[in-house]
């Protein structure tokens, strides 16, 4: 059985991207909107995924037919295959999360389910400037707006919990990994722990210097 705030920063990220981001819009918003958006979060994605990995072993599959068999198009035609691979991989990851939403949604029927995931929502949003830029400050040779949009939500959450829900950081950041290994590719597990540790070093920084 999940627990209460794992389940909620969970149903945060699914929700975020489907909700509003304007604070007073959002706080009429009632948990099972929340629910909602997440489920359809997922199977939006896992769709696209399956649709994507489907048109990547068309093409590996039409070059190596209209190749005569030279290298450099086997090749290419692998690496088409082994990226539709992965891609329904991910969508196998997220029918699996899926699967568990009969749960996650009645334990979002409990009052510190429903209260977390909502303070979550209202802090990534009320304070979403500041979050972003100290997420710019630590990404290295990378652009926040070229992240994609799960890891970045993930991150977010992560940050407001320390910043504004009194979360531990090293608790944070590992909650914020275990989510990446759920909805992020494999290497965004490890490119978010990396981001998080320099993002907690520079909080730590300005405390320091106030």
């Amino acid at each position: 059985m999940k627990k209460a705030r794992e389940t909620a920063r969970e149903l945060a990220l699914l929700g975020i991207s489907q909700l509003p981001s304007n604070p007073e819009l959002l706080e009429a918003k009632k948990l099972q909107d929340v629910v909602l958006a997440a489920i359809r979060t997922l199977t939006t994605e896992v769709q696209e995924s399956l649709e994507t990995a489907a048109s990547e072993v068309q093409r590996g599959s039409d070059k190596l037919l209209s190749s005569e068999i030279r290298a450099p198009d086997i090749e290419s035609a692998r690496a088409m295959v082994r990226e539709a691979v992965e891609l329904t991989q991910t969508a196998i990851n997220r029918l699996g999360s899926a699967m568990e939403f009969p749960e996650i949604i009645q334990l979002a029927n409990q009052q510190d389910v429903r209260t977390y995931a909502l303070q979550i929502l209202a802090k990534v949003s009320a304070n979403r400037p500041e979050i972003d830029e100290l997420l710019k400050e630590a990404l290295v040779d990378w652009q926040i707006e070229r992240l994609p949009r799960i890891d970045r939500d993930i991150m977010r959450i992560a940050i407001a919990e320390i910043l504004f829900l009194g979360l531990a950081e090293q608790v944070a950041v590992n909650e914020a990994v275990q989510l990446a290994k759920r909805y992020s590719g494999d290497e965004g597990y490890r490119f978010i722990n990396g981001v998080l540790r320099r993002v907690v070093d520079r909080i730590n920084a300005q405390a320091v210097s106030h």
